[in-house]
């Protein structure tokens, strides 16, 4: 049981960072930012979002790449599931799913497809999962920066009809200047900076959630303006909790049964599933504010609120029970992996 200022909270209740989504939905479907202040708040979370790519790269160890890197066939699988085969399942699921939801709904889920894999929620939960961690590192830390490439090109090549103006490469270049920058300038700075923010990960959390709920305001208070609540009816958000399900179990299921045909021990075929079946909250979002025209981005990023917290309770449970059926491996799961568990429940 988790505890709140001494009292026990119940197991079914979400967690800290997931009631803060909630409440910020519903704070900006009551007071939406309107007019000037939505400028204001807008710029404000421009610069937000290069804070938080920042702390991405800051935080990124070099080192523990480079000690995965030499499994080339897990990464590539990897890439080709969150890439590839996560989109295709997307369009494929199409005829069955988009009834379920709005068409900008599923134009939602089709985003969320084409989205890089977390990073420390992958890590953590291949850890508890006794897997194969320094290839998870560098797995899920290669997709996080590969997606700001390859995400803009497959979003304009399936959802065209939903972007805002401009070409892929146009869109690549803004991602550049306003992830990727902040993103290379955290690398680069992480000799000065990299103990500090290890000493201090409390602080870093707090500039990491804020920033998500920050670019979450803006961006519903904008949609509320235009309508959201009014497109997204109950049952189309009763739809979009099956969907979001029948691709995480598709992606599970296809992940571990691809992993165990081509011969993968049972270590990187925890990494496997655990990396390829997860998409980015904090990429997701930000990265929906530079693709998709303003007023659409509340119902673009619906699905992979959801869908993140659908992936995390999911991948929690999995990784819990293959961790107790696992016998130990000391290299592959360190002492105190378990302890990653609550730090992984608000990253992307």
């Amino acid at each position: 049981m988790k505890q709140i200022s001494g009292l026990s909270r119940p197991r079914f209740l979400p967690d800290n960072f997931t009631l803060a989504l909630i409440g910020t939905l519903v704070l900006a479907s009551v007071l939406p930012c309107r007019g000037a202040a939505l400028q204001d708040v807008d710029r404000l979370t421009n610069v937000a979002i290069a804070v938080l790519f920042f702390l991405h790269g800051a935080k990124l160890s070099r080192e523990a790449v480079i000690a995965g890197a030499s499994h080339w066939r897990l990464h590539a699988l990897v890439l080709l599931t969150t890439f590839v085969l996560f989109p295709l399942f997307g369009l494929a699921l199409k005829p069955l799913l988009s009834p379920l939801v709005t068409p900008a709904l599923y134009a939602g889920i089709v985003f969320l497809c084409t989205l890089p894999s977390t990073v420390q929620s992958s890590i953590a939960f291949t850890a508890i999962a006794k897997g194969n961690v320094p290839a998870a590192v560098c797995s899920a830390s290669a997709s996080s920066i590969i997606g700001i490439f390859v995400t803009p090109v497959v979003v304009s090549l399936v959802l065209s009809s939903h972007i805002g103006s401009g070409s892929a490469w146009r869109t690549i270049g803004e991602i550049l200047l306003q992830l990727f920058v902040p993103f290379l300038c955290g690398q680069l700075l992480r000799p000065l900076i990299g103990g500090w923010l290890e000493r201090n990960e409390s602080i870093v959390g707090a500039v990491d959630q804020g920033s998500i709920l920050l670019i979450v305001y803006s961006a519903f208070s904008e949609a509320v303006g235009e309508g959201l609540w009014h497109q997204a009816p109950p049952s189309a958000l009763a739809g979009l909790l099956v969907a979001d399900g029948v691709l995480l179990a598709a992606a599970l299921i296809t992940t571990g049964l691809v992993s165990k045909w081509l011969g993968f021990e049972r270590a990187d075929r925890v990494t496997i599933v655990f990396c390829g079946s997860k998409k980015s909250l904090s990429s997701g979002i930000t990265m929906a504010k530079v693709i998709f025209a303003s007023h659409a981005v509340g119902t673009a990023v619906l699905p992979l609120m959801l869908f993140h917290q659908i992936q995390l309770m999911v991948c929690a449970a999995l990784a819990q029970r293959w961790g107790r059926r696992a016998e130990p491996s000391p290299s592959l799961a360190p002492v105190g992996a378990k302890s990653l568990l609550p730090r992984c429940r608000h990253q992307a």
